[in-house]
């Protein structure tokens, strides 16, 4: 049956060639239009297509340039509308080529739009760009303004798209800024999310929600269900970094329910049988339009044996095609069979080696966090006793305790950061720094580890590095105090170079070379290729000998590669070695000059302040008592955030330290029931840091500062003096 419907499909124009009186009345351009339209309406994609595609080649035989470049518009409408996008910017394009010889219309204007959107979807943003620039011209010939906003807005997604964050911004909050009407509600509900998006990146959580709240107010009287599914998935992300896992999975809930809404949809309108359908059905009615035009100018007698012979050779050819595709049906089958059961062992594997990745990361971020609880009470206790005037004999104790808690808590923030950098959770700051000033800081801060090993330590910086860059100057000082830490170490009565040089400048853009020199001991030809591992420090002999935890050059490699570059080492034993890498960095300029007053401890300050301890575990009450009431505070400890938030209502209390992890409600839930209705007494956070916390995000809460577990007790003073003395 399907043979002989593709049979009349293509010897039918032939048959009825001389009917042109009864012919005319149905084909036609306006008649192949409304049976398209009919179809879109009755959610039929595949004849509307169909009767686009006739409408097209009717549209050739009659040499109608302006109807055919409309029935291509229209054909390329289609096709994005199914999400056919190559086949869409084929159609925009011809439609494009035939309407540049007519004069300029809308239909041109709106042709480079939706080829822009096409691009758009496909992320090349370059042509997308010039798409919509050209839709703009035009629309700006024809003196048409409403279109400008759904312009501006797809450049302000081109603009986030590649990494123009605050241009992106400006023109989103333009659209915003737009009063309400109907030709304007979906593309300032798309602003509000795309803003969202922004801020989300940005980490104001706050910020994001009002945008994504507001774009759903909006999108509720668009009914754009793509928009709404995105939004749906966005507030689901913002609440979960939030902390807010029951509102975060209630909106992932509603937006994987309707995104299977839209590809049941979207399935609907044209399913891929559907569309293979239409594309032979289009190859064969082209093939049939061909020999239409061939054998109408062929007006011989032998017209009707010419039919015969070709009917013959189409059967023929069907056949073989017919048979041709039967046999590879069976090899398609038979292949996607296997590509489906090697497929699900793939995704198998992957799951595995997820979950084990997962289950280690969270195992060593889990133990870390554990053991700074112990530390602390170690560190405070060993701090405690050195200030009570100990014994001598005493002394050498304290001091070895002093110093395996600081070794200890080394080694932790090591391991922190190597999960940190694992787990894509370390976050790398642009600002502008004076790199110069950093390499100089540097080299101070080392120069006594250099004496002590009597080793020539040197800098060398090249003039042509500009002044001012911008990037992570936190990371590239971890960087290379590691390299230089180790360099020193391993190097006795030698020499130790720190070379910095530029290596181009372009387009504001500067790549600085480093390179750490020394000639110490050297690391064997076979350990070259394992010393960035973690635990790795070359030999048993050299750990005994030198110390170290070995994970130093692991965060060394790991920070350099999320820099945007790569570790390389040259060393052959007893010569020394050679560390070097090359940084992208963008050109800064010389900031406005802020003069920092330091941060000094006045005890006189602390005298008779009373300050609320919220913690839990009973050691380190005891130590955070005991080192407060040493300065003369007063001292008031709570073990949980219930209790401290009501006695913050009837009590007044200089500051508050706040435990994060505390039984019941956390401290960051307790800070926040406090801040509504206490804004102005400093809490400062007490926390072991584990892998799912940063600074920002507990400042979030309403927290003035952190102090981290286990805490240096300069810093903790320090801090506690910095807040008390501005409260």
């Amino acid at each position: 049956m399907r043979f002989l419907k593709l049979l009349f499909i293509l010897v039918s124009p032939l048959l009825f060639s001389q009917k042109n009186n009864t012919t005319e009345k149905v084909d036609s351009v306006a008649y192949y239009s409304n049976l398209a339209k009919s179809s879109v309406s009755e959610n039929k994609y595949r004849n509307a297509l169909y009767y686009t595609q006739k409408g097209i080649n009717f549209s050739k035989t009659k040499h109608n340039t302006q109807a055919q470049a409309n029935q291509n518009y229209s054909l390329g409408k289609l096709y994005y509308d199914v999400k056919k996008y190559d086949e869409a910017i084929t159609a925009f394009k011809k439609n494009i080529a035939l309407s540049n010889i007519l004069q300029p219309t809308s239909e041109l204007a709106s042709s480079h739009y939706y080829l822009g959107l096409c691009y758009l979807k496909k992320k090349d943003f370059s042509n997308a760009q010039i798409s919509f620039d050209k839709s703009q011209a035009l629309y700006n010939i024809q003196k048409i303004t409403k279109t400008t906003d759904l312009i501006n807005l797809q450049k302000g997604i081109i603009n986030k798209s590649t990494g123009n964050l605050d241009l992106a911004a400006a023109i989103f909050s333009t659209i915003v800024a737009k009063p309400n009407t109907p030709d304007i509600l979906d593309a300032k509900a798309e602003a509000l999310y795309q803003i969202g998006t922004i801020e989300m990146t940005r980490n104001r959580n706050n910020l994001a929600l009002n945008y994504f709240n507001r774009a759903m107010d909006l999108n509720a009287k668009n009914t754009n269900l793509e928009q709404k599914s995105d939004i749906l998935l966005a507030l689901s992300t913002v609440y979960e970094k939030m902390l807010d896992k029951n509102t975060a999975y209630t909106y992932l809930k509603q937006h994987t329910n309707l995104k299977e809404s839209i590809t049941l949809l979207d399935n609907e309108k044209l399913g891929v049988d559907d569309y293979e359908k239409f594309k032979e059905t289009e190859r064969l009615e082209e093939i049939a339009r061909i020999n239409k035009e061939n054998l109408q100018k062929e007006k011989t007698s032998k017209f009707s044996k010419l039919i015969s012979i070709l009917a013959i050779a189409l059967i023929s050819i069907l056949s073989l095609l017919s048979l041709s595709l039967y046999k590879n049906n069976i090899i398609r089958t038979r292949s996607n069979q296997l590509l489906e059961e090697k497929n699900k062992e793939l995704i198998l594997a992957k799951e595995k080696a997820e979950k084990a990745s997962n289950a280690r990361t969270e195992f060593l971020s889990t133990v870390s966090h554990e053991l700074r609880t112990p530390l602390n009470a170690i560190n405070g206790i060993a701090h405690l006793l050195l200030e009570d005037k100990p014994k001598k004999s005493q002394m050498h104790y304290l001091e070895s305790l002093q110093f395996s808690g600081n070794y200890l808590t080394n080694f932790i923030n090591d391991i922190l950061e190597i999960n940190k950098i694992d787990s894509k959770k370390a976050e790398i700051e642009n600002i502008n720094f004076n790199l110069k000033q950093l390499l100089e800081n540097i080299q101070s801060s080392l120069k006594e580890l250099a004496s002590d090993n009597k080793n020539d330590f040197s800098l060398t910086i090249d003039s042509d590095i500009p002044d001012y860059l911008i990037g992570d100057p936190t990371k590239l000082s971890q960087i290379l105090m590691n390299l230089i830490n180790n360099a020193l170490k391993f190097t006795h009565e030698g020499k130790v170079m720190v070379i910095s040089k530029l290596d181009t400048l372009k387009d504001e853009q500067a790549f600085v070379y480093f390179e750490v020199k020394d000639s110490g001991i050297g690391i064997p030809e076979d350990k070259l290729e394992t010393v960035f591992d973690s635990f790795s420090q070359g030999s048993v002999g050299i750990n005994r000998k030198y110390g170290g935890t070995g994970l130093g050059l692991t965060i060394v490699k790991k920070l350099v590669g999320i820099l945007g570059g790569e570790i390389k080492l040259e060393s052959v034993v007893n010569i020394g070695s050679s560390f070097s890498f090359e940084l992208p960095f963008k050109v800064g300029e010389k900031p406005i000059k802020v003069e920092k007053k330091p941060i000094t401890i006045n005890d006189s300050n602390l005298i008779d302040k009373k300050i609320l301890v919220v913690e839990d575990n009973k050691i380190n009450q005891m130590i955070s008592k005991k080192m407060l009431e040493n300065k003369g505070i007063y001292c008031e400890i709570i073990d949980n955030g219930e209790d401290a938030i009501e006695i913050s209502k009837n009590n007044k209390f200089d500051m508050i330290l706040m435990d994060v992890h505390l039984p019941g409600i956390n401290g960051t839930i307790a800070t926040e029931k406090i801040r509504e209705f206490d804004k102005k007494t400093p809490i400062i956070a007490l926390t072991a840091i584990s892998l799912n916390e940063n600074r920002k995000t507990l400042l979030s809460y309403g927290m003035n500062d952190v102090i981290t577990k286990p805490f240096v007790p300069e810093d903790f003073y320090a801090i506690i003096s910095k807040h008390i003395s501005k409260f």
